[in-house]
Order: structure tokens, then sequence, then C-alpha cells
């Protein structure tokens, strides 16, 4: 299993655009790298940790990079809400009416850090058919906005 692994996250980056072109999708990559490089490293072992970790950035960078492409206002504006009311292990879905595009959010732990309140979640986005998921962290900002952190 451990050998099929990389050759399945090689095979996804290359079927998936790896360009970011604005400011949604280079969060999206910035999260699915940090978590596929992390992946990759717990799946790898001995010498093929270091490719493993390097294919599972570039795969989560492109899975991530394609969630955020497709995600527009409505999406963000739902996502700050999810964050702000939604009891953590609660889930909010929605579907984009513009795209059609359909999403389920869980804040999965919420906590405090120096500059205020932060909550981790999972977003599923199902996509063109697809379904992607994408672990990450966002906090509130001093005008009450949200976030997403690296």
């Amino acid at each position: 299993m451990k050998a099929i692994f990389p050759v399945l996250l090689l095979a996804l980056v290359l079927s998936l655009p790896g360009c970011a072109t604005g400011p949604k999708e280079e969060v999206g990559m910035i999260i699915g790298g940090v978590l596929g490089g992390v992946l990759g490293s717990e799946v790898g072992s001995g010498r093929g940790r270091t490719a493993a970790t390097v294919i599972g950035a570039l795969a989560g960078s492109a899975v991530g990079s394609s969630i955020g492409r497709s995600m527009d206002e409505l999406d963000r504006m739902k996502m700050s809400a999810t964050l702000e009311t939604t009891r953590t292990g609660v889930a909010t879905t929605w579907t984009n009416p513009d795209t059609g595009y359909d999403y389920r959010m869980e804040p999965t732990r919420t906590y405090k850090s120096a500059d205020g309140p932060c909550r981790e979640y999972v977003l599923d986005a199902e996509i063109g058919g697809r379904t992607e998921q994408i672990y990450g962290t966002a906090c509130r900002q001093a005008d009450g906005s949200w976030r997403v952190i690296e």
C-alpha cells in the first residue's frame, strides 16, 4: 500500500491544474501543500520519505488550489458565518446557487491564541462531481473577520 500511495498522488498532481492565479487559489494551495506534505511524510519511510513528502506537498497544493479557485464571495461569507456561529463538532452545509458546488464545513477545535480566538475546521467541497477535503485553521481578526492561517 505504501508503494502505491506516492504513485496515486503523482497521478493526482498531473491531473489537476497547478498554477495559482489569485488569492483564493494561493490560500488553498498553501493549506493543501502543508497538509499534503505532512501526510506524505507520515506515509513514506526511509529514503522514500522525502519523495513521499514532496509528492504529498505537490498533490495537496494542487487540490487546495482547485478548491480555492472555485470559491467565491458567497462561499467565503458562509465559511465566516460557520466559524463565527457554529458549535464545534456541528457541520454547516450549503450549495452555491451560481456554481452549483456543494460545501460542508465543520469546526473541529476552538482555542485562544495571542491574537484572539482561532478555530480548526474540515471543509468538504464537491466540485464537478468530485469531493475534496481540506483541514485548516482560521483566526478572528480585530475587525471581526476570519483569516485562514498557514
